[in-house]
């Protein structure tokens, strides 16, 4: 393959990736308005659960968190409360979403 033809190749594969990733990325914007909308009040604005019960969402990944709220939306997995709140979401929201809380970075220290 000439060297023309390589670059080219790479171009087109980058361009690629760089569009399947565009599609499939959420809204940090979009989605840190839908948290003070709709989750933070259980979650924290930053991931961080303010009731007891509650899971902490900051730094989970986002394809967990999507297939997590699809699950919940769906009734495939249960909760009284999130059961109803991911009926309610659309899948730009949960999109927006996951990518809001997969954003926050935690740092874990070990006990000592």
């Amino acid at each position: 393959m000439k060297r023309s033809s390589q670059i080219k190749f790479w171009a087109c594969a980058t361009a690629l990736l760089t569009t399947v990733n565009t599609v499939n990325a959420g809204d940090l914007v979009a989605g840190r308005n839908k948290v003070e909308m709709m989750c933070q009040n259980c979650h924290g604005l930053n991931g961080v659960a303010n009731l007891p019960g509650a899971a902490n969402l900051a730094g989970q990944q986002d394809e967990y968190l999507r297939r997590q709220l699809k699950a919940y939306r769906s009734g495939e997995r249960q909760d009284p409360v999130m059961g109803v709140v991911a009926k309610m979401l659309t899948d730009d929201d949960i999109a927006n979403l996951a990518a809001w809380y997969a954003s926050i970075k935690v740092t874990v220290t070990d006990p000592e």
